[in-house]
């Protein structure tokens, strides 16, 4: 049994026992609740918000920006390549 599973037994029979009922129908407990388990995915778009602003102050290239550099760099040494066989193709030929 992981982790998870443990919690979400142990949460079920908290939430089953009679002390705790009236707490899960007070409203306030619930918004509190419900806030609680949204951190984790708040933090993690306030981590990710400021790792972009980081990379745009300091100039830093994204790991997007290294693909796309690279990708068009492929391409035009294919395109170069093309253009020296193009231009000694037809030089041999004749010779």
């Amino acid at each position: 049994m992981g982790l998870k599973d443990k919690v979400v037994t142990e949460g079920m029979k908290l939430a089953s026992h009679p002390a705790v009922a009236p707490l899960l129908q007070d409203e306030r407990f619930m918004k509190l609740f419900l806030a609680a388990l949204s951190v984790p995915g708040r933090l993690n778009d306030l981590t990710e918000e400021q790792k972009a602003n980081f990379i745009r102050i300091m100039g830093l290239a994204k790991a997007q920006d290294v693909a796309d550099l690279k990708r068009t760099v492929r391409a035009l040494e294919d395109e170069i390549g093309r253009l020296r066989s193009a231009l000694r193709g037809p030089s041999e030929g004749e010779g």
